[in-house]
């Protein structure tokens, strides 16, 4: 449970910081992990890595801000951490199948990365039958 809690934390942390250059040490320092066994854990309950995660929670919010104001794309881009708006443009048409200019149009679909959340189910509360056979 406790490192639940943890994972939590460093999520919440990678959330704050989306603007932000990622800093993969300090999220491992808040799992209290290094930051190989952070990195593998997190891909090992995700399936996907911090990187990618982050990728993906910048895009979408750079598609909001995008299709709510009316923010220049190059601006979205920086603030978002890309260097160039090839690169961003790139990058969003990669996630969101449409180039960043064409989001204010009517009727476009975006795709959402929603931040993520973790839940501990525990199962086996129930007996099972069971019998041995020898064949």
């Amino acid at each position: 449970m406790d490192l639940l809690n943890r994972l939590r934390d460093s999520i919440d942390y990678l959330e704050e910081h989306l603007e932000d250059k990622l800093d993969i040490d300090q999220v491992a320092k808040i799992s209290l992990t290094s930051k190989f066994h952070y990195q593998r854990l997190f891909h090992m309950i995700t399936g996907i890595t911090v990187a990618e995660y982050v990728r993906k929670r910048r895009l979408t919010l750079a598609a909001q801000m995008l299709a709510t104001s009316n923010a220049k794309v190059i601006d979205v881009a920086l603030k978002y951490g890309y260097q160039s708006p090839e690169a961003f443009t790139k990058a969003f048409y990669r996630i969101h199948g449409i180039n960043p200019s064409e989001v204010r149009d009517k009727g476009i679909v975006l795709k959402a990365y929603p931040r993520l959340s973790f839940q501990l189910q525990i199962k086996g509360e129930k007996a099972m039958n069971y019998r041995i056979v020898e064949k």
